[in-house]
């Protein structure tokens, strides 16, 4: 079993719960996935690399017009798109998740990173311009989700200038790397 399938796996039994019952709803959203264009499909491929997980997949999108996302294909106009479809809520004004405690968990890829916040409760997270619908949620799930280092690297940035701490083996590993 590759590991993109065990991330498949984990984050079913996250979503749907550890019973392994999966809603006939999700095998619905499968079946209409056939209704996207190749277009919608490719688009929706090249978004999933944006992924974090932190008990739903979390499309991390901060700035539509940053080459991160750009030079991947995804675009205010492709993000629209996406909403045409049904995938994604894109929001001018973003997205934030409430109620993180001092320490929360992400993770990219199958990884955790931990983030630590200033105050023990009450804890505010900017996700960004988007977030999955529940056909979104359910369709990502049956995509591997590729990794991009690079946009790694962008969001640990952007969180450590938020005044995050941040932990995370793969911080470790790219600091010994640097320093060898």
């Amino acid at each position: 079993m590759r590991a993109n399938d065990l991330l498949a796996r984990f984050v079913q039994w996250i979503t749907f719960g550890a019973s392994g019952s999966i809603p006939a709803s999700f095998h619905n959203e499968l079946d209409r996935q056939s209704a996207l264009s190749s277009d919608d499909i490719r688009l929706f491929e090249a978004l999933c690399q944006f992924l974090w997980i932190q008990g739903e997949p979390l499309p991390l999108i901060f700035d539509v017009h940053d080459e991160i996302y750009t030079r991947q294909g995804i675009t205010l106009t492709t993000l629209k798109r996406l909403e045409d479809a049904g995938l994604v809520r894109f929001e001018r004004n973003g997205f934030v998740k409430k109620g993180f405690r001092q320490h929360a968990r992400l993770f990219y890829c199958g990884k955790p990173t931990k983030i630590g916040f200033s105050n023990n409760e009450n804890n505010e997270l900017d996700l960004g311009h988007v977030l999955l619908t529940e056909r979104g949620k359910a369709l990502a799930l049956t995509y591997p989700v590729s990794r991009n280092q690079q946009f790694y690297e962008y969001v640990i940035n952007r969180w450590f200038q938020q005044g995050l701490v941040l932990s995370s083996i793969q911080i470790d590993q790219n600091q010994q790397s640097r320093h060898e």
